[in-house]
């Protein structure tokens, strides 16, 4: 087939959503990647980095209880972690991934894809063969970001990794400079600093800057205490290799590393797609309306990384049901639900985005900060609560450290909010996202009751510490 009522461009969990709940609704779609079926998150970001960092936190977590550590001697096996992490990402293989798109109906087309007219895409083979898409309905550009190369003097001499080399990592190197502070470059640091490399980070400002102070806080003591040096306040100047890598700072410093991973931000991958064929920038991020079309067009749709909403693979998964569904309803003629929170609509792009920060302290957030909150008019309490002090906390650790903070709108009595900083503390974010998400009222939250002696205790904790409903 050559004629599709949906034509995806990229076969990641994002193109494949997209794809998938449009075949539910009844059209026809093809994806059309280049790499492997699963995309970034399978291959090189989410699963890879998920299995480098788990063993460090299990042996660290077991050495933090009494009866267990007794157990722990040594740190984390290297070929142990390397070979949990291929099994991870199936040797690089998608043959699975493929025969799940072929289970859910959905044709693929390999080759790079380019948009070259109203509703057409022309994908070019590895061999060079030339294939001509046509869709009825719609196009949905879900490619993705790759990673941003700062233009540094002499940085692109000096071979750096991105993170793609990091979680596809095989000679683990002596030492490894980390140029960021931002997610990747925070998990990453966990990673190696347990991998056994000397590791450096090189930070303009703090850690985890879009996050509540007191989480890049909390990571910064816990990565310093494992060996890892942190230098802030300079930015860099220069790199150069003499079989190192030599980074020199503005203020005169210099980091000399066997490696260096950039971590500094991310640019969107639209770039010889075709955007320019039909009057976008090539190579720019696309900006679209709460239903992922893009604007100006009513065939174009950009869902994931590549519209910049939220940069994130489940936050992509939920914009790609989102517009998968609304594809399908316009191709049939149907009722478009595109009210907040609508069916059709992904809302919670805008206010109410879940993240976890896979450190050790792992960092779990929902919502705005108290800044954010601030910022859009709200008239704000933030309440603060120490983790260490739930029972819960001295059940899962002799030594339990964390915080959790939740910002109250008081105008509306409704939480806009949360984060939480401790070990294993990702599990307990779904439920401040259903808080939020919700807009439940501290008058109802009170009765749901926490389960004891459990973390989650802390949800107890922070309505104590706003008040009783009725003082």
């Amino acid at each position: 087939m050559t004629e599709y009522d949906l034509i995806v461009i990229g076969a990641g969990p994002v193109g494949e959503n997209v794809a998938d709940r449009a075949v539910q609704g009844g059209l026809t779609a093809v994806v059309v990647e280049s790499e492997l079926v699963g995309g970034e998150c399978s291959y090189w970001a989410c699963m890879p980095s998920k299995a480098l960092l788990r063993s460090g936190a299990v042996l660290r977590a077991a050495a933090d209880v009494d009866g267990a550590k007794q157990s722990v001697r040594d740190g984390v096996d290297v070929a142990g972690v390397l070979r949990r992490r291929d099994a991870m990402v199936h040797d690089w293989h998608d043959d699975g991934q493929v025969s799940w798109l072929e289970g859910a109906g959905i044709d693929l087309e390999r080759g790079h894809g380019r948009v070259t007219g109203l509703r057409q895409v022309s994908v070019t083979g590895a061999d060079g063969t030339v294939t001509t898409l046509t869709a009825r309905h719609a196009v949905a550009i879900s490619t993705g970001t790759a990673a941003l190369l700062p233009d540094v003097p002499g940085l692109a001499g000096i071979r750096p990794w991105t993170s793609r080399d990091a979680t596809g990592v095989r000679d683990v190197p002596a030492s490894l400079a980390i140029i960021g502070g931002g997610v990747v470059a925070c998990e990453m640091a966990t990673a190696f600093a347990d991998l056994g490399s000397r590791v450096t980070m090189i930070v303009r400002s703090r850690l985890l800057s879009p996050f509540e102070p007191f989480a890049g806080d909390l990571v910064r003591a816990a990565l310093e205490e494992r060996g890892v040096e942190i230098v802030t306040g300079s930015e860099v100047a220069s790199a150069r290799r003499d079989g190192d890598a030599v980074i020199s700072l503005q203020d005169g410093r210099e980091i000399v590393a066997a490696e260096v991973l950039v971590a500094t931000g991310r640019v969107p991958r639209t770039a010889g797609i075709g955007l320019d064929a039909i009057g976008l920038p090539d190579g720019g991020w696309l900006d679209v309306d709460d239903t992922m079309l893009v604007h100006g067009t009513d065939w174009l749709y950009a869902v994931g990384d590549v519209n910049h909403r939220a940069l994130l693979t489940h936050q992509g998964k939920y914009q790609a049901r989102a517009a998968g569904d609304v594809i399908a309803a316009r191709a049939r003629g149907g009722a478009i639900d595109d009210a907040p929170w609508g069916v059709h609509v992904a809302t919670a792009d805008h206010a109410a985005v879940p993240q976890v920060v896979f450190t050790d302290p792992e960092v779990a957030s929902v919502g705005l900060t108290a800044a954010a909150a601030q910022d859009a008019g709200m008239t704000v309490r933030v309440l603060d609560y120490d983790l260490s002090w739930v029972a819960g906390a001295s059940e899962a650790a002799d030594h339990y450290r964390g915080q959790a903070r939740a910002v109250v709108d008081v105008g509306r009595e409704v939480i806009v909010g949360a984060t939480f900083v401790g070990p294993d503390i990702a599990e307990l974010l779904h439920s401040a996202t259903i808080a939020v998400v919700g807009e439940v009222p501290l008058r109802r939250l009170r009765h749901a009751v926490p389960s004891y002696p459990t973390v989650g205790e802390v949800w107890l904790r922070l309505l104590e510490a706003y008040g009783r409903p009725d003082a």
